[in-house]
């Protein structure tokens, strides 16, 4: 699938990816890219991936994740997706395909196959890029 990236293992492999988006392959974009491409597709918010780099004992302010999820995002490393208004989730899969958001979980889950019908026609010299579906769920009370 187009913008699946395959997990990066190695520091080479890291730092060639961030070369080619144009990117600085600064300690701190090392240290957050592992996280993220290290481990196949993922959906983080910039406080959890905080988290994660807590938990390791290292230290970035989450202003400087914030800073990085978007030079990601920026270089086309990562898609974002806005839900709940202020809530940013970070896909590191930017193919065009669609979510399920467990609203009790705050977590996000790929999903294919799901067809949009009855687009507008762009304005003039404009392209629709992606179209992006988010199916919440709630669980059911039995």
């Amino acid at each position: 699938m187009e913008g699946r990236l395959e997990s990066l293992k190695t520091d080479t492999e890291i730092r060639a990816l961030l070369a080619e988006a144009g990117l600085r392959p600064t300690r701190q974009r090392l240290l957050l890219a592992t996280l993220l491409f290290g481990q196949g597709d993922r959906h983080v918010t910039a406080e959890g991936l905080h988290g994660e780099v807590t938990r390791q004992g290292e230290h970035v302010s989450l202003a400087t994740v914030y800073n990085a999820l978007h030079q990601f995002k920026n270089a086309g490393l990562l898609r974002e997706l806005a839900i709940e208004g202020t809530k940013a989730y970070f896909d590191t899969n930017t193919s065009n395909h669609n979510h399920f958001y467990l609203e009790s979980e705050g977590k996000l889950m790929d999903i294919d196959g799901v067809r949009v019908e009855g687009l507008p026609e762009p304005p003039e010299g404009m392209r629709i890029s992606h179209v992006d579906v988010v199916i919440r769920l709630v669980k059911e009370w039995k």
